[in-house]
C-alpha cells in the first residue's frame, strides 16, 4: 500500500483552489450532525474537499431501510454505529482525518464539546428531531457560528445558511410556541417555498408528517452534499457571495429547475402565510388535526 499523501491526493483540486486556500480547508474544523443520507454524503464530500478536522454525531444505527440513499448502508454495516462507519469511511479517503465522534448523538449536555472550536456546522439531522436541530442553530448563533441546512426534496436539493448576523432559524422558520406538527409544516415550506418538487410526487400520502414518516431519493441526497460542500468552501474561505435566510435556493433535477425565494420576514411573509395555509388546509384533508 502506497502512503499516503495529502498534496498528491488532493492535487486535483488545485486551480479551483490554491495552495494556500487547500491549507486553510485542511485547518478548518467542521461539525456535522446526522450520518445518514445527507450528512454522511456531507462528511465525505468534505474529505475528498481536503478538511480534516471534524466532530460528527449521530446514535443510530444501520438498517435496510438505509440502502436507497446513506453512504454507509451495507449489508457489511448493518446493526454498526452510523457514525464510527463513517468515520472508518472518511479514514480510508485520509487517515489523517482527526474525527472526535458523539455517538449519543446531539443534545443539551454533549452540545458544548460538539461546537467546541468549529468554525462550521452542518445540517444532516432527521426531518423529524426540529427539537435537537433548535437547539443546534440556537447555540451555533450564540458562538458566531456559521450553520448551513441542505434538505433532499425529491429528485433535487434545498439550501439554506444562517450565519451569526442575518435572520435566526427559529424566526425564519416561525417555530416558536407551535405545536410540533405546525413545526414540521413550517420547517418543510421554509425549506422550499416554491416547491419545485410537487409536481413529481406519485403517491402524495407518503408524505406523512403527523406520523414522521416521508419518500426519499439518493439523487436529492447527494445533490445536497454538493450544493452545501460549495457553501462550506466558500464560508471557510470567505470567497464568494453568500445569501443567507431569508433566502432559499432550491435546484430540481427532475424539472431542470433552479428556484431562489427571498421572504423578508420568513414565515411572516404574505407568500408564506398563502403556502402555509394551504399545507394546513391539505393535512385536515388526510384527516391531521392542525
Amino acid at each position: 500500500m502506497s502512503e499516503f499523501n495529502y498534496a498528491e491526493a488532493f492535487s486535483r483540486n488545485i486551480g479551483w483552489l490554491t495552495e494556500d486556500e487547500q491549507q486553510q480547508l485542511r485547518r478548518s474544523r467542521i461539525a456535522i450532525a446526522g450520518m445518514g443520507g445527507v450528512g454522511g454524503a456531507h462528511l465525505l464530500t468534505l474529505v475528498r474537499l481536503g478538511c480534516q478536522h471534524f466532530h460528527i454525531a449521530d446514535l443510530d444505527q444501520f438498517e435496510q431501510a438505509n440502502f436507497n440513499r446513506q453512504a454507509g448502508a451495507r449489508l457489511d454495516t448493518l446493526q454498526q454505529q452510523k457514525a464510527a462507519t463513517l468515520a472508518d469511511m472518511a479514514r480510508q479517503i485520509n487517515p489523517e482525518v482527526e474525527i472526535r465522534l458523539f455517538e449519543q448523538g446531539v443534545n443539551k449536555d454533549n452540545l458544548e464539546p460538539f461546537l467546541a472550536d468549529i468554525d462550521l456546522y452542518m445540517d444532516g439531522l432527521d426531518f423529524f428531531v426540529l427539537p435537537v436541530r433548535r437547539l443546534v442553530f440556537a447555540r451555533c448563533r450564540e458562538l458566531g457560528i456559521p450553520a448551513v441546512t441542505a434538505a433532499p426534496l425529491g429528485m433535487g436539493a434545498a439550501l439554506l445558511s444562517f450565519l451569526p448576523d442575518s435572520m435566526p432559524f427559529d424566526d425564519y422558520f416561525g417555530l416558536n410556541d407551535q405545536s410540533m406538527l405546525e413545526q414540521y409544516l413550517r420547517f418543510y415550506v421554509g425549506l422550499a417555498p416554491k416547491a419545485a418538487h410537487r409536481n413529481y410526487l406519485v403517491l402524495p400520502e407518503k408524505i406523512d408528517l403527523a406520523n414522521k414518516k416521508g419518500p426519499s431519493t439518493i439523487m436529492g441526497c447527494e445533490m445536497c452534499a454538493g450544493v452545501a460542500a460549495t457553501q462550506a468552501l466558500k464560508l471557510l474561505l470567505k470567497r464568494g457571495a453568500v445569501k443567507p435566510a431569508p433566502w432559499s435556493f432550491q435546484y430540481d433535477a427532475y424539472c431542470n429547475r433552479l428556484a431562489s425565494s427571498w421572504r423578508p420576514g420568513g414565515y411572516k411573509h404574505p407568500l408564506q402565510r398563502l403556502l402555509l395555509w394551504l399545507a394546513r388546509r391539505h393535512l385536515r384533508k388526510q384527516g391531521a388535526d392542525i
